[in-house]
């Protein structure tokens, strides 16, 4: 399987978000990465349904919307209904998590799970057939152009490793501090989604930026 590629809209310019979207709707980029906070779970806040909805009517690829927010499970129809593809609630959020897996399916997106750094990935072992994606944070979380956690690699290996021995086929999403400088170790280590922020939305030319994260792992596991 070939890893996808996809661009966190936090870094964009949201001055000419139209713009910045047309970027990547030409690019090779597979998905569009929405950070939603809410300055509780995270000392942040970024935007909501509305902006969403708004990003939907000028989006030509999906939405994989990452709800870094207490009780997600009161907004989850909401955030579909705005244009939600795919949906990740964090661990750590979530008191029942497998009946949040349920409602996000049951709104007709697919389901992701988060982790923050801290949490180990073996708390996932009971309820990841359930899961289209696993979404380990790389950074803590909250704001953008953090420096990558280093053990990180050691967490995609472990889940790279559940995952196949489950043989459920769940994507390994990385979100946080991934650059062409780490891009080949990550999808080497087992991941298939990479969120690139800065990386992309501040690099001199945007579209070699992701050319340049599509083409990580060439010779990797999953070729």
């Amino acid at each position: 399987m070939k890893h996808l590629v996809a661009p966190s809209v936090l870094a964009a310019d949201f001055t000419d978000l139209k713009s910045e979207f047309e970027i990547i709707n030409s690019s090779p980029a597979d998905w569009f990465h929405v950070d939603v906070m809410d300055g509780r779970f995270v000392p942040n806040i970024s935007f909501g349904q509305f902006i969403i909805k708004f990003m939907k009517s000028i989006a030509q690829k999906p939405l994989d919307v990452h709800l870094m927010i207490e009780e997600p499970e009161k907004y989850i129809e909401s955030f579909k209904d705005a244009g939600a593809d795919l949906i990740t609630v964090h661990y750590e959020a979530c008191n029942h998590l497998h009946r949040t897996i349920q409602q996000i399916k049951d709104a007709g997106a697919k389901a992701g799970v988060a982790l923050n750094p801290h949490t180990p990935v073996s708390l996932l072992e009971d309820i990841l057939p359930n899961l289209d994606m696993v979404c380990l944070m790389s950074v803590n979380p909250g704001f953008g152009g953090q420096k990558f956690i280093e053990n990180t690699y050691v967490k995609v290996r472990k889940l790279r490793k559940m995952i196949d021995d489950l043989n459920c086929g769940t994507l390994i999403e990385i979100d946080g501090g991934v650059s062409l400088q780490n891009a080949d170790k990550l999808v080497e280590a087992g991941a298939t989604v990479l969120v690139a922020g800065s990386s992309v939305f501040r690099a001199e030319n945007p579209l070699e930026a992701i050319k340049g994260l599509k083409s990580a792992g060439e010779k990797s596991y999953f070729v």
